[in-house]
């Protein structure tokens, strides 16, 4: 009996809890489908439980300790979906009571359980978000357990269909529900869709909707080293407010901001590689949907491979290999890569836009509900809400669009810098030649800043016609058509502003050229230092300095009176379109109200913006254009194609290496695209002027064989090495070269060496093999070297090898190319620059040693190696004359009998002035030097303002205050004014008359009260009392308003005045102290670093710095004013301002501590982006040749890297300080408004004062927040100032005074006296010249010989007092030379230097810059020099000599830089290896001419060739800095023991 109770109670219990019949309490199926209890129970609260219990025990899974990794997007949209599916159950249980259905038990357990199994599974989540199963998709039982809950789904929407259907739609509640479940049904899909996602974030962000990400990319990055990835993993409140970075802002207060890795990671959707790989995919769908075919991609690939020896297919560079070929346009890329992402953005945009304009809507609100006696509290309190929520919305949104915007420009900024580098190493030499470095330098840098603003630009394009429009609507709906009076100026002065903004466009784009001359020409002066100050032309090059600065400054001025216009109208514009709209509306006979004027005059405020900004922004579109142009002209040149420059056809003999057969080629710049076209289609000038021709070669080299191009200067021997290489245009026949995917060992004329260490050179990228690295050092000569620098081979070697001498760096050079370990080796007169020991060194050990069975061909005028090669190639005027063994072609080659090479050639003792900065890694080495120059930690010193003030002058500077005063003043009493004007009207409003009102204006701003009518029985005294009172108002407005514009325009054109002033002293001061630094100085700084003085600096000085220094100037005067107004209207707003004001002194205190470090690191890490960029440029033919390309792209990434990492922390800590500013602002407008309220219920309120307060209090916002952008931008600026005066003030200059004045023509015998001369380069260094005393006769050759390093170029150096004498004294002709002035000194000597260096100007110029010697004269010493046929070749004495020369060979440099010294009148001649890299025949030539022309002065000869100076007078050897002989040749020639008669010996044991 008991058993069958219990068996009725349960039946019982569950047709209760069912709703069913106590007989079949539990049925399965009902009315056709299943019924609701086994639907609820099994399939619901069952199910639900096995969720609950299986993800609970999920919850306590390990959690990771360091999570740096960004979080996969696929756990984000199942987390979000858990929660919103339990709120679904949640809103459901609601409705279930709501209705109280007859099955409601049985709904609350399936909704209870539901919402139990959700909450915790959401648990689970993000229990496993955290845990080893974050980069995975998750336990596999998740989406089991998500299947369980389908089936209870869909029997539910089934349900709820068709009681729907049943009952029809009277019951909203039962609708309601079906909704819920249509939403619950939405969010499983949403579930799923995490599934579909990849797991690892960083390989493919499909964050983003853009339509590219079409397959996961795999991507591997270095780890982070522990250091904190930016934003990824944070919450949605530690995003909104920035909260993840406080512990950066921390250190940055603590000053622990110093190198690039202090700080955090950049977030991995915006790492360079994800960045330039995503990129690079949509370039490729840009590209074969334009019917660009798949074979051709094919083809192209293995091109890569066999340009870099490495994968490559990731460069975005890809894209474009044959210009014709190329159509897609960058623009298209980069819409396909960012765009929608970017598009979207405009949403945030366009709601924050229209949300702005709720502010003075409810304003004008508030003020009528202040002027209105009794109104009802609620109407005040709804406009207070009102605009703390509109005002807080629009910030939030704002700053979210910002910082969203500026994540899309940091994008495209790797995607665009990479694409360029990536296409700079891969267009082909005789293309890229079309631009000088500079200009492709600008691409990466001027450039790419250019369409990278466009960014920030292009949401303006739309939106401020968006809310000019709106603006204009409010506008008619404030004050109806009288709106027409001040628009009206505004519209007029659009074609003003139009005018203005493309003149000031034109004047930019002819201020830019001109500052492109004079850097370019300040960039030689830096290269040329030396050159320039033997010569003595400081002075003449500071003139051409002078004349393109005045140009450049010229546009300037022109640009700043153009821009202060600008300015004026910008400043003037609101309070004469309030003038006239208002004048406007009183003469049509309404009546002005404080609600409709002050709306009406925020309105104004907003209105001024779009009509201002926009042509602006129109001009940043336009730059970004032709930006985006000049990058795209360069993308689209041709690539070196090598599958179509090489044969494909095997020769028919396999040892083989190097095949030509009636092979033509030309450095010819051609305009074509495409099409490889003989050369002699041009005409003759064209042709003959910018390029060299190699015609029909025929040649065939043996694998493993030797073979030496000889040939006179500018035959082209270098030409031949180039074209093996693939660097010149063939323009017929065939060239094959096998294994020339290995790439080649080239060591080029002119040795490029890294900013680097010595052992990084070598190693090239290559892994360090210790054996074989002593090995190469030893066949190269350098083991002694290496001892001799201070850091043996981890000496850092400086920009360009700048700290090495010359033949150290054709050595390194040389260890470079053997160190690769190549099949065949490219040797460009490795020979030239060494003396015969070290000479005979490399021939035996290097080249006929370590290189023995390697393919090798060497350029070389070195005629006494020659027989040692298997073949010798004769060549002349671009042609093989003949190809035959040693004996055969030697014939043909007169070489002089005494040809023994003795030079130290090129090694001008520069170890003892090398500055070695570290013995570190490169990176950190490089950011030693870097932090060297950015010595001013923390805030700029007082030093750095008070100069910038004596450079603007300092009557200039006070009217400027001045005129900034009175113009804040005559704003702020003129609002003043118009609000007492109100008060005023307000209190005779019984008697004024409103002809006319809106009715949606009544409706919204007007309470009916207000609409009063004066009494018809009024006389027209009255009437005329009120117009005179309105004229004495409206005449009092005016002239403040017409004081405000006078004001405004005094301070536009005073500070435009004043900043043509700084601009011209600062630069002017910079390049005196500069030209007149000592050498010591130049040889220690790296030639960049001063650059950047002269480039980016001074455009800061004068362009961006005022631009900074005016906004700031009139944010502070602005926020002071407003400050002072809101105050005297409401006094009670000091109440909330004075915390307020507090908490913004801290906050920017933290935030300007860290944004100062972080902008001081994003200019320092940018450097050696484009530093990296020129460099590689520079060396373009080393880095194809050897096939790095890969590993030098790496680098630019590393390095593009670092700058990214600084410029995002930078941006996002602009937008830390930005939400918190907003907020400040967001609380001031409430606190106003709150207190309005409470003051018009105490009666004690003037609407006037309020409404002018108020509509201060909504621009405070933008105010502070300006006011601390400028500020911190000023600052940022005013580094540029302190940079500038540190090399203005503090750098070690040359001696100016004179002690003795000399006569014109002194030195008149030439006598030349040491006396115990001691010459010290640094303290700490072994004496260069060490007691030196030797006496020189008048009209007397001497030879000076000796050892690297023996001190034989710091005899010239001392001479010519680049460097001081630290002890003794050099007389000439008996007069001490420190006490004669250095101008007059150096004017005095002739010297042909070592190095041939030539300024890009005509031949004319660089012989004769002054213009003192006629035609005649230079033509003659062009002949003596065997130049003659050369300059009437490229075009005669006016012709242009190319960027440092480019246009002639080595040699032919040489020989332009001995013609110069035949022009001198000078009676003493220094010879500093003067014929290094010229021809036997030549030098002999060039000593008889030398011999002729200067029999009767005295010459002082560094020895280059023995032969040259066996017919001195006498011969003087140094060795350590001492002199050991000195005497005639033939008497140290007969002395056993002499030194010389050793090296003579030394030489010709060799021959």
């Amino acid at each position: 009996m008991g058993g069958n109770t219990d068996v009725f109670g349960a039946a019982e219990f569950i047709s209760e809890l069912c709703h069913t019949n106590v007989d079949s309490p539990f049925p399965v199926w009902q009315s056709g489908t299943i019924s609701p209890c086994v639907n609820q129970l099994l399939l619901g609260s069952l199910s639900h439980a096995v969720i609950a219990i299986t993800s609970a025990c999920y919850i306590s899974v390990p959690r990771l300790t360091h999570i740096a990794s960004a979080l996969p997007i696929g756990w984000g949209f199942r987390a979000a979906s858990t929660l919103l599916m339990a709120l679904m159950f949640i809103g459901d249980l609601v409705l279930v009571f709501e209705l109280q259905a007859p099955g409601i038990y049985l709904d609350v357990l399936a909704d209870g359980c539901g919402i139990l199994a959700w909450l915790v599974h959401f648990g689970a989540v993000l229990a496993l978000q955290r845990s080893m199963y974050r980069r995975t998709r998750g336990p596999a039982l998740l989406p089991v357990l998500l299947i369980l809950s389908i089936p209870n789904l869909a029997f539910i929407l089934t349900a709820c269909v068709q009681e729907i259907n049943h009952l029809g739609v009277s019951q909203p509640p039962q609708v309601v529900r079906l909704a819920l479940t249509v939403t619950r049904a939405a969010l499983v899909l949403v579930y799923i869709l995490g599934y579909i996602f990849p797991c690892y974030r960083t390989q493919r962000d499909l964050l983003s909707c853009n339509a590219e990400d079409a397959a996961p990319l795999i991507v591997t990055f270095e780890p982070d080293g522990g250091v904190t990835v930016a934003e990824d993993g944070c919450s949605w409140l530690s995003r909104l407010l920035y909260l993840w970075l406080n512990p950066l802002l921390r250190r940055g207060k603590r000053g622990e901001l110093e190198k690039p890795c202090d700080v955090f990671q950049l977030p991995y959707r915006l790492r360079t590689k994800a960045v330039t790989l995503r990129f690079y995919q949509c370039w490729q769908k840009c590209l074969h949907p334009r019917g660009l075919e798949r074979p051709e991609r094919q083809d192209r690939l293995p091109r890569g491979n066999l340009q870099d020896n490495n994968w490559s297919e990731a460069e975005p560079e890809r894209m474009c290999e044959g210009g014709a070929q190329c159509d897609v346009k960058l623009l298209q890329v980069l819409h396909k890569a960012f765009g929608l992402r970017y598009y979207l953005l405009g949403v945030l945009k366009l709601v924050a836009s229209m949300l702005a304009f709720a502010g003075p809507l409810l304003l004008g609100g508030l003020v009528g509900f202040m002027e209105t006696e009794g109104a009802p509290l609620s109407k005040g309190v709804w406009c207070a809400v009102g605009l703390f929520a509109s005002t807080f919305l629009a910030a939030g949104l704002r700053n979210v669009f910002v910082y969203e915007v500026s994540k899309v420009a940091l994008e495209a900024r790797a995607a665009v810098i990479s694409t360029i580098y990536s296409k700079a190493l891969k267009v082909s030499a005789s293309v890229l030649a079309r631009f000088n470095m500079g200009e492709v330098v600008n691409f990466m840098s001027t450039d790419t800043d250019r369409v990278v603003n466009f960014f920030n630009s292009f949401h303006e394009v739309w939106s401020l016609p968006f809310q000019f429009v709106l603006a204009l609507y409010l506008l008619y709906l404030q004050v109806g058509v009288a709106f027409l009076g001040g628009v009206a100026v505004a519209v007029l002065l659009v074609p003003l502003n139009k005018v203005l903004a493309s003149r000031i466009l034109e004047n930019n784009k002819h201020m830019l050229l001109h500052k492109d001359g004079r850097v370019k020409l300040m960039t030689e002066i830096l290269f040329g230092i030396r050159v320039l100050k033997y010569y003595n032309w400081e002075e003449h090059f500071t003139q051409k300095i002078a004349e393109t600065r005045k140009k450049e400054l010229h546009h300037l001025k022109l640009l700043k009176y153009l821009d202060a216009v600008c300015v004026y109208t910008w400043a003037a514009l609101p309070v004469v379109i309030s003038i006239l709209t208002f004048i406007t509306y009183v003469l049509l006979g309404n009546n002005l109200t404080a609600a409709k004027v002050f709306s009406t005059l925020a309105l104004v405020g907003m209105l001024i913006l779009p009509l201002n900004a926009f042509p602006w922004v129109l001009n940043g579109t336009l730059e970004a254009k032709v930006s985006l142009d000049r990058i795209q002209r360069f993308l689209t040149l041709q690539d070196q194609d090598l599958t179509v420059y090489y044969s494909q056809v095997c020769p028919e003999d396999p040892l083989s290496a190097v095949e030509m057969d009636q092979a033509s080629f030309s450095w010819k710049q051609s305009e074509e695209d495409d099409s490889i076209s003989v050369p002699d289609d041009k005409t003759e000038d064209g042709s003959l002027k910018r390029s060299f021709y190699l015609h029909a070669l025929n040649l065939s080299i043996k694998r493993g064989s030797l073979v030496a191009v000889v040939g006179k200067v500018g035959c082209g021997k270098s030409s031949l090495l180039a074209a093996i290489t693939g660097e010149l245009t063939r323009s017929g026949g065939e060239v094959f070269v096998r294994g020339r995917e290995q790439g080649f060992g080239l060591a080029v004329q002119e040795p490029w060496i890294q900013h680097a260490t010595v052992q990084d050179n070598i190693l090239f990228g290559r892994d360090f093999d210790s054996t074989f690295y002593q090995a190469v050092i030893e066949a190269c000569a350098l083991a002694d070297d290496l001892n001799i620098l201070p850091g043996g081979d981890q000496t850092e070697v400086g920009e360009n090898g700048v700290t090495l001498s010359g033949g150290q760096k054709s050595r390194l050079a040389l260890a470079r190319a053997v160190y690769m370990d190549k099949e065949i080796y490219l040797l460009d007169d490795p020979l030239a620059a060494v003396d015969a020991d070290v000479a005979h060194h490399l021939m035996e050990k290097c080249i006929l040693g370590i290189l023995k069975n390697k393919t090798r061909i060497l350029c070389t005028h070195r005629i006494e190696f020659v027989d040692k090669a298997d073949v010798v190639v004769l060549m002349d005027n671009g042609m093989i004359v003949k190809t035959g063994t040693p004996n055969e072609v030697l014939s043909l080659v007169k070489a002089p009998k005494d040809c023994k090479n003795n030079s130290n050639a090129k090694e001008k003792d520069a170890i003892g002035r090398e500055e070695e900065e570290a013995n570190e890694p490169e990176l950190v080495a490089e950011l030693k030097m870097f932090g060297e120059e950015q010595k001013q930690m923390g805030k700029l010193s007082w030093a750095v303002y008070r100069s910038y003030w004596r450079a603007v002058g300092g009557c200039i500077a006070v009217a400027v205050l001045l005129s900034l005063f009175l113009m804040q003043a005559s704003k702020n009493v003129s609002d003043w004014w118009l609000s007492h004007w109100i008060s005023h009207l307000k209190d005779n409003t019984t008697e004024l008359v409103s002809l006319s009102a809106d009715p949606l204006l009544t409706l919204t701003f007007l309470s009916p009260e207000r609409l009063m009518f004066h009494a018809p029985d009024r006389g027209s005294e009255t009437s005329g009392n009120v117009s005179s009172e309105l004229k004495f108002y409206m005449t009092v407005y005016g002239s403040l308003a017409a004081a405000n514009t006078v004001f405004t325009a005094a301070r536009a054109f005073l500070f435009a005045y004043g900043a043509i002033c700084a601009a011209t002293v600062v630069h002017k001061r910079l390049l005196s102290s500069v030209l007149k630094a000592t050498m010591t100085f130049f040889d220690t700084t790296p030639l960049g670093r001063i650059l950047n003085r002269f480039s980016s600096d001074i455009y800061s000085v004068d362009d961006s710095l005022p631009f900074v220094l005016n906004i700031l100037l009139a944010n502070v005067f602005g926020l002071l004013g407003m400050l002072l107004v809101m105050c005297y209207g409401l006094p009670w707003v000091l109440l909330p301002l004075l915390p307020l004001g507090v908490l913004y002194y801290q906050t920017q205190c933290f935030y300007r501590h860290s944004s100062r470090e972080l902008k001081r690191l994003c200019s320092l890490t940018l450097s050696p982006v484009y530093s990296h960029f020129s460099e590689t440029l520079s060396g373009l033919s080393t880095v194809r040749a050897s096939g790095h390309t890969a590993r030098f792209e790496e680098e630019n990434e590393r390095r593009l890297e670092q700058n990214q990492r600084c410029l995002f922390n930078s941006n996002a800590a602009m937008q830390w300080l930005d939400i918190r500013l907003q907020m400040i602002g967001v609380t001031v407008v409430t606190g106003i408004s709150l207190i309005a309220v409470i003051q018009h219920q105490l009666k004690s309120i003037d609407p006037g004062l309020v409404g002018l307060s108020l509509s201060y209090a909504l621009s405070i916002t933008n105010l502070l927040s300006g006011l601390i952008f400028s500020f911190a931008q000023t600052e940022m600026q005013l580094v540029s100032i302190e940079r500038t005066e540190e090399y203005s003030t503090n750098i070690p200059q040359e001696p100016q005074e004179a002690s003795t004045e000399v006569l014109e023509s002194w030195p008149e015998k030439g006598r030349v006296e040491f006396v115990g001369a001691v010459l010290v380069y640094r303290p700490g260094l072994p004496n260069a010249l060490d007691g030196v005393s030797l006496e020189v006769l008048p009209g007397e050759r001497v030879g000076i010989v000796g050892r690297t390093g023996s001190g034989k170029s710091s005899l010239f150096l001392a001479l010519f007092r680049m460097v001081e004498l630290n002890q003794g004294q050099i007389l000439l002709d008996g007069v001490d030379i420190s006490s004669v002035r250095l101008s007059n000194l150096r004017s005095k000597l002739a010297i042909i230097p070592q190095d041939p260096f030539l300024f890009s100007s005509t031949v004319r110029e660089n012989l004769d810059p002054h213009g003192r010697h006629p035609d005649f004269r230079l033509l003659d010493a062009l002949e003596q020099c065997h130049l003659g046929d050369v300059v009437q070749r490229i075009g005669g004495l006016d012709s242009e000599v190319g960027e440092r020369g480019k246009s002639l060979s080595v040699g032919q440099r040489q020989l332009l830089c001995l013609a110069r010294a035949l022009l001198t009148e000078a009676n003493i001649l220094c010879i500093d290896e003067a014929t290094a890299s010229v021809d036997h025949k030549t030098d002999m030539l060039l000593q008889k001419t030398i011999r002729e022309k200067f029999k009767d002065k005295t010459v002082l000869t560094i020895a280059h060739r023995l032969n040259t100076i066996m017919d001195s007078d006498r011969v003087l050897v140094m060795h350590a800095g001492k002199v050991v002989e000195f005497d005639s040749p033939a008497a140290l020639c007969q002395r056993e023991d002499s030194v010389f008669q050793k090296l003579l010996r030394g030489g010709e044991d060799r021959v």
